[in-house]
């Protein structure tokens, strides 16, 4: 288990954007620390209201994002839009090529997380897709996924079999245990917990997790939303 705490993690903070990179990310670079299993940037952003990101290119990425506050518009190159908010799945394969803009159209900060993932196959057909989720309380939901097992139960597919993200509500005191995967990424979304084997977690932790025998995770008193990755 490797944790890496929420002020440990790279940060662009300018007068629209705060943002936190897991991963190197844009001018953030560590050779040590480009990605983990199939995921290649996991970020937690607030941008300020009627700011966002203009129109820009993405290739062979798919990208999920979780909103956890406010609302995100999207409009890209091929037509497709939409207004991500909390309890709204998005997921866009960028596959042979395509431009887009995430815009916060509201009256408040949005904060959400976009993760993005090799996917499976280069050059396929950019495609844009979006689902309401109903989280219950104390089990992972899949959000994302390409792994079979979630073939049927997961909001939105993902271009990528072996690869998954499921989210948990936890209510204080709740508790779940993580999948059994070669490579786990679990991120504290918010609220705090306790993970098995690794202590005290707060909000923007994150731990990786190689070859680890699904731990549990215990809320702590105000409840916590935790954000998983499977990967094999």
């Amino acid at each position: 288990m490797e944790i890496r705490r929420a002020d440990e993690r790279f940060r662009t903070v300018n007068e629209w954007l705060d943002s936190r990179h897991s991963f190197s990310f844009g001018p953030h670079y560590d050779p040590a620390n480009v990605g983990f299993g199939f995921l290649v940037a996991h970020n937690d952003e607030i941008v300020a209201p009627g700011t966002g990101f203009g129109t820009h290119p993405h290739q062979d990425l798919e990208i999920v994002t979780w909103v956890l506050r406010g609302t995100l518009a999207h409009r890209d190159s091929q037509g497709n839009s939409g207004v991500v908010h909390p309890g709204l799945a998005q997921r866009m394969s960028a596959g042979s090529g395509i431009q887009h803009s995430e815009w916060n159209d509201g009256g408040e900060p949005v904060h959400y997380v976009q993760m993005w993932v090799r996917p499976e196959e280069l050059d396929l057909t950019p495609s844009y897709d979006q689902a309401e989720v109903e989280l219950g309380t104390g089990e992972l939901v899949p959000i994302a996924s390409g792994l079979p097992k979630h073939a049927s139960t997961a909001a939105i597919h993902l271009n990528q079999r072996s690869a998954g993200m499921s989210v948990a509500r936890l209510g204080p005191g709740d508790h779940v245990d993580l999948p059994s995967a070669p490579y786990v990424h679990l991120f504290v979304a918010q609220g705090t917990m306790g993970l098995e084997g690794a202590g005290d977690l707060g909000t923007a932790d994150a731990v990786r997790l190689t070859g680890v025998d699904g731990p549990r995770v215990t809320a702590g008193p105000d409840g916590a939303e935790l954000l998983v990755w499977e990967m094999y």
